[in-house]
């Protein structure tokens, strides 16, 4: 177009720069595969629990008889095969790569599932991490998939930029911390979601009080009702107040996710059936 800035965030998808071969297209799912809802879960920094709640949604919705999978984009600092304690390597039918699954039955695919060793780095630029997400979309056979959740990368650099514009995202679910910083954070993450045009279904507030082991009431570290204020400024549900706690840390270390207790995401699995249903 005559007219292009080459921004690809800013323009449509008739645009004519996308046509032949650009890589802000959305790859197709190879032929066989099915996947039905797609949600990112994403955040405006790092740190505050996103993978932790992107297992435990997973987890939760796998519990109510859906085909569930985890689409690790955190490319460089994944941690989902961790959390689910998966540490063998994606096998491949010599055309495709075929997806882990957990003891549950979640399929997950992530970087440390095709590196010889997990715990080595990954130094790639972004333009090779856009294509290694592309590719886990596109070259997975994913089996008759209801529900997918994309662990995204932490802020909103290219990375994210790319996972938007190349798959098919139905909503993001925002995960923030109840930090002073909170409502910028919040708010970078909501304006990229509106600049892509993608829905968001709500706030879950992370880290958000540690209940006492003896009486039970709820000790709020970093103040109350801050997510909340920011929820309530750009119009959005806070679906999910999570706390810190270690026996859930634990689990996490352990690689055993799958038996955690509790309903602290309920409000976001109401909030994906409802989305479902409209």
């Amino acid at each position: 177009m005559s007219n292009c800035n080459h921004d690809c965030g800013s323009c449509g998808k008739e645009c004519g720069e996308r046509q032949g071969g650009s890589p802000f297209q959305i790859k197709p799912l190879r032929e066989g595969c099915r996947v039905g809802k797609v949600y990112g879960v994403v955040s405006g920094k790092g740190g505050v629990g996103k993978s932790m709640v992107t297992s435990q949604l997973a987890v939760s919705m796998r519990r109510e008889g859906y085909q569930v999978a985890v689409l690790d984009a955190d490319v460089t600092g994944p941690s989902i095969p961790k959390a689910f304690g998966v540490h063998t390597q994606a096998m491949s039918d010599g055309e495709a790569l075929l997806p882990v699954t957990t003891r549950s039955g979640i399929q997950l695919m992530s970087v440390n599932l095709l590196l010889e060793n997990e715990t080595d780095p990954v130094i790639w630029r972004g333009p090779v991490i856009g294509g290694v997400v592309q590719q886990f979309w596109g070259d997975v056979l994913w089996q008759d998939v209801d529900y997918m959740f994309v662990d995204m990368p932490p802020g909103t650099g290219d990375v994210a930029l790319n996972v938007f514009q190349t798959l098919p995202v139905d909503g993001v679910i925002i995960v923030a911390s109840p930090q002073e910083l909170v409502s910028m954070v919040v708010e970078k993450a909501v304006k990229m979601a509106k600049m892509m045009n993608i829905p968001i279904l709500g706030l879950v507030e992370n880290m958000s009080y540690v209940a006492c082991p003896d009486c039970g009431r709820k000790i709020y570290l970093f103040g109350e009702g801050k997510t909340e204020e920011a929820a309530a400024k750009y119009g959005l549900p806070l679906l999910a107040k999570m706390p810190i706690d270690p026996q859930l840390a634990k689990l996490v270390d352990d690689g055993a996710i799958e038996s955690f207790e509790g309903h602290w995401l309920d409000g976001v699995v109401e909030a994906i059936l409802k989305d479902r249903q409209e």
